[in-house]
């Protein structure tokens, strides 16, 4: 038996077992989303819980940055965000290090998990399977928001343009990343190469392993997520002059922040007040993610249209089957 199969079949026992700690809902409006929740106002999440008992006011409020590379880093760079959060909110704020997008997505749905960046592509997952309800996301001072997807490779390499990634040795990141497997999938047959037909996809586990592997040579090309790779360059992980872009898209949103919907109403508003009123100037936050200065409202029913679009073009199901191919 597969390591892969294990892991889909412990996954879909962690989501039944999660799942059987909460009622399912009567029959009620619900689109895409889990039997668990409803959604009578079509706004494609989760509602809150109609029963005041079923609402959540924890003393300690944990709180996840989509998985990354080395998190104990990026938990470092969270402390300055955590403090204001804990001062706005009156609670005590954990920062939770996980290690996969749906060991996030599961922490959500079992209730471990209240608040949580969630990756491009995994947002729908954890909307629809753990009753996320995404507010906010990183943006300039004017608003502005969203990555590209970019197609690197050698700065020697003989590629050219799209075509050119035939018979070679592309890295994906992985299934349910966006701009790492998804929006290849859904866009590069246009532009004459078809993923899996015309080069066989290698998952590298992540934006950064897919970068490194196309420098160390490991990889010909390699289709990432514009904001991770500028990161990588500013702390000096790869040098920008060792590779050249082939393409680019158009921008994409880029990692939601949300909470769980059953928290108290009380609360998620001090939360988005914290989001809302964070100073990301002159903190570790504001150096990582350089070009952003706040945090902007969205709606998961219009900033990740275009993702769902995408992701239905790939026959992706929001399901933990689905979650599991991650």
């Amino acid at each position: 038996m597969s390591h892969k199969y294990l892991f889909a079949a412990g996954l879909t026992a962690a989501f039944t077992l999660t799942g059987s700690l909460a009622f399912a809902q009567e029959d009620c409006e619900r689109g895409a989303l889990d039997k668990m929740f409803c959604d009578a106002d079509g706004d494609l999440v989760a509602d809150a819980p109609t029963d005041p008992d079923m609402l959540k006011d924890p003393s300690t409020l944990v709180f996840a940055y989509t998985p990354v590379e080395d998190p104990a880093i990026y938990e470092d760079i969270w402390t300055p965000f955590i403090e204001h959060l804990e001062d706005v909110t009156g609670k005590d704020v954990q920062f939770f290090a996980v290690q996969s997008n749906s060991a996030e997505v599961e922490a959500m749905r079992s209730g471990r998990l209240h608040i949580a960046g969630f990756s491009t592509g995994p947002t729908p997952f954890a909307v629809n399977l753990a009753g996320v309800e995404p507010f906010a996301i990183m943006g300039a001072e004017d608003g502005q928001f969203g990555y590209k997807l970019q197609v690197y490779t050698q700065a020697d390499s003989d590629i050219k343009e799209m075509k050119d990634l035939a018979g070679k040795r592309i890295a994906h990141t992985s299934p349910t990343s966006n701009s790492g497997n998804q929006a290849p999938r859904a866009l590069f047959p246009d532009l004459g190469v078809v993923p899996d037909q015309d080069y066989e996809v290698t998952y590298s586990g992540s934006h950064d392993q897919s970068m490194l592997g196309v420098v160390a040579g490991d990889y010909d090309a390699a289709p990432v997520a514009s904001e991770v790779v500028d990161r990588m360059a500013e702390r000096g992980l790869y040098d920008p002059e060792e590779v050249r872009i082939v393409w680019e898209s158009d921008p994409f949103p880029t990692t939601s922040y949300g909470v769980a919907h059953d928290l108290a109403p009380e609360l998620k508003e001090k939360i988005k007040e914290a989001f809302f009123s964070f100073d990301f100037e002159g903190t570790a936050l504001g150096e990582e993610f350089a070009g952003v200065s706040k945090f902007v409202p969205i709606t998961y029913k219009d900033q990740w249209a275009v993702i769902r679009q995408i992701q239905k073009a790939n026959g992706v199901e929001y399901t933990p089957q689905g979650l599991a191919a991650e």
